[in-house]
This record gives structure tokens, C-alpha cells and sequence, in this order.
């Protein structure tokens, strides 16, 4: 079987040795910790048939997820490069062909992408499992000024807020970014959230909206896009707009190391709890996570949008880590749903899924984070969901074939 590895293998690490003038060397020195491995996208051809599930999805409803994204890279000119899914020319056959299905049935989608595309399991190393997560639309009350209840600012990107993708730069890089502000010539890191907590941006004209809640405000940056209810109805639609370029820490792994929360019982419910009964600690703690998420106003349009400018499809858009998969990449995902009642089996989650935002936690090959839309049902997936699966990505048939050409 054909095995294309897409990133590099660790270098060998090196030992110094000990030495002294005059001085026998006594004992030998203790070898180093064991590290772990770089994340490594690993590509192995596959065959439909190996999709579990593939013949009983409902495959048409992630059918507008994909001609959206489709719609977008046609945008593109054809020499762009997409990794691991060729260039924009090797799509432009499948997407005009998608284009003329409007509202294809299940059957016809399979059809469609059985001729199209070629399935590859996508491994970290030699290890197909990975962690699936979810995220969801949260809905807060709030105001566009502040008043004795909404006090907390959802804030717009400052002006001097420069965002830098390093994959620009530097092939190596693909796939980080930072952020900060110019000052004297330089490049120096901005404010993180203790500081634009304790007011770095307050009077600068960048309040979108006041919120109640600053626990659901933290929140709301996670899931990276929202909605403000005001008082007469109204709702005000926000979306992620930049990020102040601190690393994001996640609060969950925090409140574990401190034994805040015990393992096993990790979820946005649990945390939110917390934070609730205990007022005192909450902004200490939640300032433990530096990275800070700026909003932009969506007005009325379709929304959230994701990463890749389209607007999202509940349970069937998917957050990914760029720097292994490209964004409208077709992903058939093999895991399984957190279950209703505590000790009932999980329920098995296998669909077509579509590749069309990032998140700040999204980090490795097999790493993806599920969109569940709105409301209480989408609130309690995404917050319980911690589940292990797998996933293959579905990759033009002639760029597949391009991979098991012998090299030159």
C-alpha cells in the first residue's frame, strides 16, 4: 500500500557531553526526558468502501456546505496552491460539475463523489485517532450601550492590530500566525487579555456591544462567533474578526492542573459551573488563557462565517488545522456523538463533512472541531464533546494519482 508522508520527519536530537581539565569523568550523564514527536500528517490511499458508514449518510445535506466552498476557491487563480489537495485547477472540473446539481438526493452526491475524488486516510504518524471537539452559536443578552447590566465590551479589531500569517514568509511556517503592533520600526506583542480586561482599549471607540455575563463573553471568544439579544428583540450578529496574537490556553487543562476540576469531568458545563460559584476567582482564572478575540458586526447575512468566509452549516462544517488541511477540503469524519445520560454507549457520528473554518485550539493532523449551529441541543453537544475518531479526506482523483507517480 502507497504511503505519502506530507511533513518532515524529526531531526535526530544531539547530547552534549561533559567534560573537565584534569577531572575523570565519574559518572555518565542522564540521557534526556523522552520528547514527543512533531505532529506529522501521514496520507495512505483507501478505497470507499473502507468509509464506515459511507452508504448510509444523508450526504446531501453537507451538499450547500460544499458548492459554497467550491464557489470560493474558483475564486482563486488556478495556479494556487492548495497542499495536499493540488492547485485550484484541479478542482475546477468537479466544482463546475457542482454547480449545475442544485439539490442532488443522497445517492447522487455519493455518485458524484465516487467519480470525482479518491479517499486517503489522514494519520498523525503512524496513529489514525485523534480528538474531536464542538462548537456551536451562543446566543447572550446584551446592549450597544453600556447600562447597570451589560457592562462587559465585545470589542472590534484595532486599527493597529497587525495579523501575519508566517506561512507568507516561510514554506516551514505554513500554518502560524502572530500578532501584535508596530512600534519604532518593530513588531512588539499586544495586549493580552489581564490588560484589555483591565481596560487597555476602553475608550478607543471599539465597543461593538455590552454584554451581561463576561464568563459568557469569554465563551462566546471560543466558539468565535455569536448572537446579542437586546431588550427590544433585536439581535446583533458577531463574528470573529482577529486575535491578539497570545498563545490560547485552555482553560479546562488549567482547572485540572490545579485540581479545580477532576478528570474525566472536563466540559463547558462544568467550567461555566465554576466560574459561577465562584465570582472571586473567575477573571483570575479566565485571564490564565492570554489569547484575546476581537468581533466584527455581520449584519444580516447568512452566518457564522468560518475561516474560510462562508457561512457554516450545522453538522457539517468542520474546524481544521491549516496547517496539515487545506479549507474546503470534503472530509468523511468516523466518530461518535457524547451521550445523552451519564453511562449510556455513545452515539456513533459518521458523515460527510466539509473543511471551512480554524480554531485556536485546533492543533494537529487528526484534530478537527464540530459546528452544531444553535441552540440548548447544539450548547450541550459542543460542550460535551471530547470524542477519539478517525477521518479520510476526500482528494481529487487526479491528485491522488499524482501521489503514486515514482519520483524523479
Amino acid at each position: 500500500m502507497l504511503r505519502r508522508l506530507l511533513s518532515p520527519a524529526p531531526l535526530a536530537l544531539t547530547i552534549a557531553t561533559l567534560a573537565g581539565i584534569g577531572l575523570a569523568l565519574l559518572a555518565a550523564p542522564k540521557p534526556p526526558p523522552p520528547t514527543a514527536a512533531p505532529p506529522r500528517l501521514t496520507l495512505v490511499p483507501a478505497a470507499f468502501a473502507d468509509l464506515p458508514g459511507w452508504s448510509e449518510d444523508a450526504a446531501n445535506e453537507a451538499w450547500p456546505a460544499f458548492r459554497l466552498s467550491c464557489e470560493r476557491q474558483m475564486r482563486r487563480k488556478p495556479e494556487t496552491s492548495l497542499g495536499i489537495a493540488g492547485t485550484v485547477a484541479d478542482w475546477s472540473a468537479a466544482c463546475a460539475e457542482a454547480a449545475l446539481l442544485a439539490d442532488p438526493d443522497a445517492d447522487t452526491v455519493r455518485r458524484f463523489l465516487e467519480d470525482r475524488f479518491r479517499p486517503v486516510a489522514a494519520l498523525n504518524g503512524e496513529t489514525a485517532e485523534g480528538l474531536f471537539t464542538g462548537y456551536y452559536e451562543p446566543e447572550l443578552d446584551g446592549a450597544l450601550t453600556p447600562d447597570e447590566t451589560n457592562r462587559t465590551p465585545l470589542y472590534r479589531r484595532p486599527g493597529d492590530l497587525v495579523q501575519v500569517d508566517l506561512g507568507e514568509f516561510r514554506d516551514e511556517l505554513k500554518g502560524q500566525r502572530i500578532a501584535g503592533r508596530v512600534v519604532d520600526g518593530r513588531l512588539k506583542p499586544f495586549e493580552d487579555r489581564a490588560g484589555i480586561v483591565a481596560g487597555a482599549l476602553a475608550g478607543k471607540g471599539l465597543e461593538i456591544a455590552y454584554v451581561a455575563s463576561p464568563v459568557e463573553a469569554f465563551f462566546l471568544e471560543i466558539q468565535g462567533s455569536g448572537r446579542v439579544r437586546m431588550a427590544d428583540g433585536r439581535i446583533l450578529r458577531v463574528g470573529f474578526d482577529g486575535q491578539n496574537g497570545h498563545p490560547y490556553v485552555a482553560l479546562g487543562k488549567v482547572m485540572l492542573a490545579d485540581g479545580l476540576l477532576e478528570r474525566g469531568k472536563v466540559t463547558m458545563q462544568s467550567i461555566k459551573a465554576w466560574l459561577a460559584a465562584h465570582p472571586d476567582q473567575a477573571a483570575a482564572l479566565m485571564n490564565r488563557n492570554p489569547s484575546y478575540v476581537f468581533f466584527r458586526d455581520l449584519g444580516d447575512g447568512p452566518g457564522p462565517l468560518g475561516a474560510q468566509g462562508v457561512a457554516l452549516t450545522p453538522g457539517r462544517s468542520l474546524a481544521v488545522d491549516r496547517k496539515f488541511l487545506p479549507l474546503g477540503l470534503p472530509v468523511w469524519l468516523d466518530a461518535s456523538l457524547p451521550p445523552v445520560e451519564e453511562g449510556a454507549p455513545p452515539v456513533p457520528f459518521r458523515r460527510l463533512m466539509v473543511a471551512q473554518d480554524t480554531g485556536g485550539a485546533i492543533r494537529g493532523p487528526v484534530r478537527g472541531d464540530v459546528f452544531f449551529g444553535a441552540g440548548a441541543e447544539a450548547e450541550r453537544l459542543a460542550g460535551a464533546m471530547k470524542q477519539t475518531g478517525r477521518w479520510w479526506l476526500l482528494l481529487p482523483a487526479e491528485v491522488v494519482a499524482r501521489m503514486a507517480e515514482p519520483a524523479s
